[in-house]
């Protein structure tokens, strides 16, 4: 019996390679006269079946370019050697580099830290002192970090992520930016502080027509973790542009977080309808506030800055009362999930430009202390946010550096899905690798190890606090090579 039964697993095995090698050559004959009668591609058409491997090798290059050939400063939008310091500060394991840096410190742009001869000792620094954003408001937000959570929307990244990027937050005292998506389950189960954003759809506190719902703001300003809202007029891979939300994506929990209609299109409109002016945009401010009781800000990208001298003007007419009570500045270097590149490669001022431009024009109308500055675009590394400390910011943060101290590894597929770390993908099967007790702690480690460096930058240029960094502290190279203090540059 055994014998027999060997015999027919041997023949079986024999039909069915036989079968395989008659199949693959049908199937390869079947590709080639496809390819050779169809119209829509050249190289199909003069090369059957061999042009398929150009798109296949297209496909594989940007992942073999990532591994095996691109140097470790090389990539965009960030380079190895940027991810790699995430992944080990998330991992606290050792982030220190052995015979010399690899950091081109030629290069036009680059920014040096000015040492000075007597640096701080690590027993002559001191925490770095709590900021209150919206004093006259009936609940001010006292704030000690210099270093938070930017918009990330529920929906653009899953569940399991927003609850590890909360719980991360909470335990390293961060605040988290719900982005424009709306407050979810996650984001309060976490116990984080919430920034929540108002985008142009009003999402989360918005009613029937897509306008501000009073009763919602209140239902949302009413959880005693949401401490500010933020008010988004652009963002930095897509300013002057708004998005869709497909249908097919707006199940019935999305529907219910974004107060919209199930399984229909939502658009987001490029700017707020009700805002078509500076004046308009302060009662908008003065609406939230008044109604939630708590500290309001904008977000922009800075494009063509004279709005902002209008802006402020206006604050000067009305009286420091109607301002707003911070200003993110994102710069044009930001991401998302998915934006057109014509906006992406080409649309507003990087934050290297805009983040001084709008401390100075604050400076220069005497703004700078009724309005905090939180600084945002492509900030990931404890050198970046020094540097926007040193132009005078009082916050920097970060969103793609969360996302990489969750695992992200830069596949460059937010928009499609099927990120294979669970980050932006709502497949449960690739959802269940994002083990939310682990990545906490991964999170919560990145921000300590940003907040630790940054306050080690701050004592070797003499200060005993990151928020002492002044512009002095401070030097970009020029063309020629040599290097010049910020304070020389903006002075």
């Amino acid at each position: 019996m055994q014998t027999q039964t060997v015999m027919f697993l041997t023949e079986l095995a024999s039909s069915v390679t036989l079968s395989l090698l008659l199949l693959i050559p049908a199937a390869l004959l079947l590709l080639y006269l496809i390819d050779r009668n169809q119209s829509r591609h050249a190289l199909r058409r003069n090369y059957p079946l061999l042009a398929r491997f150009r798109y296949l090798f297209e496909h594989l290059g940007e992942f073999f370019r990532q591994y095996f050939f691109a140097m470790d400063r090389e990539e965009m939008p960030f380079n190895r050697a940027e991810r790699s310091w995430v992944y080990r500060a998330a991992k606290k394991v050792d982030s220190t580099i052995a015979f010399g840096s690899t950091r081109d410190l030629r290069a036009t742009g680059t920014v040096l830290f000015a040492n000075c001869a007597f640096p701080k000792l690590s027993e002559e620094g001191v925490d770095t002192g709590s900021i209150v954003v919206g004093p006259s408001c009936r609940h001010p937000y006292r704030v000690t970090s210099v270093f938070h959570m930017s918009a990330m929307s529920y929906g653009a990244i899953s569940a399991p992520a927003v609850l590890a990027l909360s719980k991360g937050a909470k335990s390293a005292d961060v605040w988290m930016n719900t982005g424009e998506g709306g407050l979810s389950p996650e984001h309060l189960q976490g116990g984080a502080d919430i920034v929540f954003q108002i985008g142009t759809a009003k999402y989360g506190v918005r009613d029937s027509q897509g306008r501000l719902s009073p009763e919602r703001l209140q239902q949302v300003a009413a959880h005693e973790q949401v401490k500010m809202f933020e008010i988004k007029l652009s963002q930095g891979a897509k300013p002057g542009k708004g998005g869709v939300l497909p249908g097919s994506k707006v199940n019935a929990e999305i529907a219910r977080i974004r107060a919209i209609p199930e399984g229909e299109d939502s658009f987001s409109p490029n700017r707020h309808p009700e805002v078509s002016s500076p004046e308009d945009l302060l009662d908008l401010i003065e609406r939230v506030r008044s109604i939630s009781g708590k500290p309001v800000g904008i977000k922009a990208v800075i494009g063509d800055h004279r709005w902002l001298e209008e802006f402020f003007s206006v604050i000067r007419t009305r009286g420091e009362a109607s301002a707003p009570d911070f200003i993110a500045v994102d710069g044009a270097e930001g991401g998302t999930g998915a934006a057109p590149a014509s906006l992406i490669d080409y649309m507003g001022l990087p934050l290297r430009e805009s983040l001084p431009l709008v401390v100075d024009l604050l400076n220069q109308f005497d703004l700078r202390q009724r309005i905090r500055v939180v600084a945002s675009g492509k900030l990931i590394n404890p050198a970046q946010i020094a540097w926007a400390l040193c132009v005078g910011a009082d916050f920097a943060a970060s969103a793609r550096g969360f996302m990489f101290s969750l695992g992200c590894i830069q596949a460059m597929q937010c928009n499609k899905n099927t990120c294979p770390t669970g980050i932006t993908t709502h497949d449960k099967k690739l959802q269940r690798g994002l083990v939310v007790s682990n990545k906490r702690k991964r999170v919560a480690n990145y921000a300590r190890s940003v907040r630790t460096e940054v306050a080690m930058i701050a004592h070797a240029c003499g200060v005993t606090e990151p928020r002492q960094l002044q512009r002095r502290h401070c030097r970009i190279v020029q063309a020629d090579g040599s290097s010049v203090a910020l304070d020389e540059l903006y002075p």
